[in-house]
């Protein structure tokens, strides 16, 4: 720890050296009313032709000030302008608070500037921004606005149904996609019913989803990251939301425990959310007449609960103290009797805190974080009791801790270095296809270092190398994997930009590529016993391992924003469960690999009440592990698509503000989307179980199960093709200064399309996603 703590004071000597013969202007911005800090815009000191954008914490850093009297600015679109004066007059460190007001009408000419300098200024390759007011402009399905519906528009992203559905981006799976919630892992955010998160919408801050050619200051995810950072709270009066619609209730409360004597100074709020989903039962008393499955009701019920302090210093440290509790529940019916034939429960608590500290002398922030976590999946066939030889459970639990340091220098330029520490223990019981029990518990310590460099060479050239350094304790591995990331501005309204990476993962998941429904979503570490390929060679790690590939291009033909990515992921390694498995004596797991590359296109168009995002992509995902159509067969290699991957994917969404206030949105989306794969079913036969009962089984007399031969190919056929058009309209009520009331009627599936969800095999039943769907939503914001 000593040699630790030597490194990082010589590193922060080092960022404060670098620029000490002249001053530096640091602060932070805040939104005026609520006192939330404003993340990622662009603060400007005029007269000196410098700027920076602000992380994430609103803080910003301009050094190398020389003496004289400039004019620092900010501004972002849909607020207004904040201006103040400073004077320089040598060698020191001055800090500027500033504080912009949410305007009704944009001030186009200076947002518009702020915007296009945030383009050129930052690489942003493979990545999207979304905050609260996007997620709002979608129709919401069931009138409740949702991150878990937002994602399905994005580029590279799949999603593969409104019921158990799972998010898929860029070809990886869910489990090699990091889910960040202010820095902490949330295991499994997306409920049964597909269309909710975990997460509170007006809770969040902002959302970057990451998906490919992400930097070294993220790691143990070979696919994607989503990081959602939240609101500290209001600081400065009681605010909130209650939300009531026939699919679930909300309610938000933020506020000052702590009112600012004035403004900047010291303060204490806090935030709290709760939702809580009664589908099940108003589905079959309000939709009953619609038919199935509202008739039966839709056999989902899920409860979030989320609590976040905040201590906020008049020097912009902060310190933030969070808890958090997502139930949830599915049920799995029949698709003839209705009666139910599984019973799926998951439950993910956690607690934790991350603390901004910006020393007294020094322009380097430093923020960190420690939190514990644990996440639990039970499932039981037909309502028996869950014991260790029945049904199926995982857990994962553990601690994360980190600790960065941000220094932002001239031109835009950034340095950020950090060290993250974390323990996770995984359990995982299952019976597999030949009734062989499975029981795993594995244990590991990770440790990692990193460090991530922008240089803005001029206006022309950005170029971002970064390197993380991460080590598995359990399996002993030391894993550097560098990363790049390249922008060249060839005009303002022209840019091109290139990622790549090596990445690397010790959590797997349990779930089967032959499942097109599984809402089993258990966690497992990567296993210290002895894998073999499909070769049967011993691996030479036990990691799961990725490389990245990625180029784009950004065009701006005056209002619309045009942007180009072609794609490419190599799964060097991907370890996975045994499902070939025959006795007790095979191994538990195997090491396969696959590859993913696609073209993504977006075109964004926004101005005064318009505003119209379109999507298109292309993908084409191959898996290669061992296989067998059935227990009796011997395993063969074989390369085949996973269910998710939908080699075309469509999306377009509107909104037009109407009224003079702009006070009624009328919105719309439509969504069209080539087949998904499928293994087709060659037949039936009886499965005495021999080899779990052993010789003296008597098979004459003896009912078994029913198993299924599965056609050569896995997932060789597809499903029809998926389309869906959302409608929306929005009306808010304006009652005082902070009141209003928001109503909104929203339509799913408008032309109540029959997309199909699967096809319950024993009984050759099609079994569609929801059909027309309307609902009425009431929310009072104060």
């Amino acid at each position: 720890m000593g040699f630790k703590k030597y490194l990082i004071g010589l590193l922060i000597l080092w960022s404060n050296l670098a620029w000490a013969q002249n001053a530096t202007i640091r602060g932070f911005v805040y939104e005026k009313n609520s006192g939330e800090p404003m993340s990622y815009i662009m603060v400007v000191l005029q007269g000196a032709d410098m700027g920076v954008q602000t992380d994430i914490n609103g803080y910003f850093s301009i050094p190398q000030v020389r003496p004289g009297t400039y004019q620092l600015v900010t501004t972002t679109m849909g607020y207004d302008t904040a201006l103040v004066s400073v004077t320089v007059s040598g060698n020191e460190m001055i800090t500027q608070k500033l504080y912009i007001n949410i305007l009704p009408r944009t001030l186009k000419d200076a947002t518009v500037s702020a915007h296009q300098q945030e383009k050129i200024s930052k690489i942003n390759a493979g990545t999207t921004t979304i905050t609260p007011r996007e997620i709002k402009l979608l129709p919401s399905s069931g009138g409740e606005p949702d991150i878990a519906q937002y994602l399905q528009v994005v580029p590279g992203v799949i999603f593969t149904g409104d019921q158990g559905g799972q998010l898929y981006i860029r070809g990886g799976s869910p489990v090699q996609t990091g889910i960040l919630l202010d820095g902490v892992t949330i295991y499994n955010p997306i409920h049964s019913i597909g269309l909710y998160s975990v997460f509170e919408t007006d809770a969040i801050r902002n959302v970057d989803v990451q998906s490919a050619g992400f930097g070294a200051q993220y790691g143990n995810r070979t696919g994607a990251i989503m990081d959602i950072r939240t609101k500290d709270g209001n600081k400065n009066r009681l605010s909130g939301k209650l939300s009531l619609s026939p699919i679930m209730a909300r309610a938000m409360l933020e506020g000052p425990l702590v009112k600012p004597k004035k403004e900047g100074a010291a303060s204490v709020s806090f935030l709290l959310s709760a939702k809580h989903s009664y589908l099940e039962s108003t589905s079959k008393s309000l939709y009953g007449s619609l038919g199935e499955p509202f008739k039966s009701g839709l056999p989902y019920s899920f409860t979030d609960l989320y609590g976040k302090v905040t201590v906020s210093g008049d020097n912009g440290s902060k310190l933030n103290v969070f808890g958090f509790n997502f139930d949830d529940n599915a049920r799995v019916l029949d698709p003839i009797t209705k009666s139910e034939k599984a019973n799926f429960d998951w439950k993910a608590t956690g607690g934790g805190t991350t603390f901004v500290v910006t020393p007294g002398n020094s322009a380097t922030l430093i923020s960190g974080r420690f939190a514990y976590s644990k996440y639990d999946i039970a499932a039981q066939e037909s309502g028996a009791a869950i014991s260790k030889d029945t049904g199926r459970r995982s857990s994962i639990k553990g601690f994360e801790g980190a600790v960065d340091f941000t220094s932002f220098l001239p031109n835009y330029s950034m340095i950020k270095y950090g060290l993250e520490v974390s323990g996770l223990n995984t359990t995982l019981n299952y019976v597999n296809a030949a009734n062989i029990l499975t029981e795993l518990n594995r244990n590991n310590t990770t440790a990692a270092l990193y460090a991530v460099f922008r240089k803005n060479f001029g206006s022309k050239l950005i170029v971002e190398p970064s390197i993380r350094m991460q080590y598995y304790s359990s399996l002993s591995k030391l894993s550097p994997e560098p990363r790049l990331g390249i922008k060249y501005n060839a005009m303002p309204s022209l840019r091109f930009k290139a990622a790549a990476g090596l990445y690397s993962q010790n959590i797997i998941s349990t779930k089967s590529d032959r499942d097109i429904v599984n809402f089993f979503n258990g966690f497992l570490l990567s296993p210290d016993q002895t894998i073999t390929d499909l070769d049967g060679k011993t691996v030479p790690t036990n990691l799961q391992t990725a490389y990245h590939l990625l180029g784009g291009v950004e065009v701006d033909i005056k209002d619309v924003e045009i942007n180009i990515e072609p794609w490419y992921k190599n799964f060097t390694r991907n370890i996975e469960l045994n499902r070939v498995k025959r006795t007790n004596n095979d191994a538990d797991f195997i090491s396969g690999y696959g590859s993913a590359y696609g073209l993504d296109l977006s075109v964004k168009y926004s101005k005064n009440r318009v505003f119209i995002y379109s999507s298109a992509s292309y993908q084409k995902i191959v898996y290669t592990t061992l296989v067998a159509q059935s227990i009796i067969e011997t395993p063969t290699e074989q390369s085949y698509p996973p269910p998710f991957d939908r080699r075309f994917n469509m999306n377009l969404v509107g909104s037009y503000a109407a009224g003079k206030k702009k006070d009624l949105e009328i919105s719309l989306r439509y969504n069209l989307g080539s087949p998904f794969p499928f293994t087709q079913t060659q037949g039936f036969y009886e499965n005495p179980n021999i080899l779990q009962n052993g010789i003296n089984t008597n098979y004459l007399q003896t009912n078994g199960s029913i198993g299924i031969f599965y056609a050569n190919d896995i997932n060789g056929g597809r499903l029809s093709w998926y389309h869906r058009l959302d409608l929306s309209i929005k009306k808010r009520f304006e009652i005082t200064e902070h009141n209003n009331l928001e109503t909104s009627f929203t339509i799913t599936n408008a032309y109540n399309r029959n997309n199909i969800f699967y096809v319950e095999r024993t009984q050759n039943v099609r079994v569609y996603q929801l059909p027309l769907f309307p609902s009425i939503n009431v929310t009072w914001n104060f």
